[in-house]
């Protein structure tokens, strides 16, 4: 499990395709200095499994329907990347509860100066728009972020807004976002529950 509270900007080192599967290499010196093979570490939210570690740089595999569903097939060599390890039991709780499991790709309409912030709306599958409600958690490229406006349930076009902070945007690379980006977006997993709860009930 993670929270969403990014650790460490990483940088692509190299990107390898064979059988169905890509190799992602990843220089992260302190990242990888926690890391051994087999562990799970999230890249740009998507939760993966580390297959080898050397000096200051770890390689994660991805299925071709990762890189597909998500913004990793996008990755190029040089390009920087959210990381953050799974919550240690001893760990502070500091986001909300983040599985790694991307639920769809979103794009990013527009990106607003709002004082030193920045707002940001961000179109994303209808059926999802169900599962984000304003002043809610969502997970967006591995940052846990709070909405802060969502389209109405009739809209034709789903999408949510929220607002970055300077900090947000200096320690994660959503201060890069530009408009007709692709980002990672998983809904908080609670409303999910919820509604499978509610299926049953009827």
């Amino acid at each position: 499990m993670f929270t969403g509270i990014v650790s460490e900007i990483g940088t692509v080192a190299d990107l390898t395709s064979n059988a169905g599967r890509t190799t992602i290499g990843v220089a992260a010196p302190r990242t990888t200095a926690e890391l051994h093979i087999g562990d799970s570490v999230a890249v740009n939210g998507v939760c993966l499994t580390v297959v080898a570690t050397a000096d200051d740089r770890f390689a994660v595999e991805a299925v071709a329907e990762t890189m597909h569903r998500t913004n990793l097939g996008e990755l190029r060599t040089g390009a920087g990347v959210n990381l953050e390890r799974p919550l240690s039991g001893e760990g502070r709780f500091d986001g909300h509860i983040v599985q790694g499991h991307v639920d769809g790709a979103g794009t990013i309409v527009s990106v607003a100066a709002e004082g030193d912030s920045h707002r940001v709306r961000i179109e994303l599958a209808s059926d999802l728009g169900r599962y984000v409600v304003e002043k809610g958690s969502i997970t967006v490229d591995g940052v846990s972020l709070t909405v802060t406006a969502v389209s109405p349930p009739a809209a034709p076009q789903a999408w949510f807004e929220v607002v970055l902070i300077p900090h947000t945007r200096t320690v994660t690379i959503l201060g890069e976002w530009a408009e007709s980006a692709t980002v990672n977006v998983e809904v908080d997993i609670l409303a999910k529950y919820i509604e499978r709860l509610v299926e049953f009930r009827a």
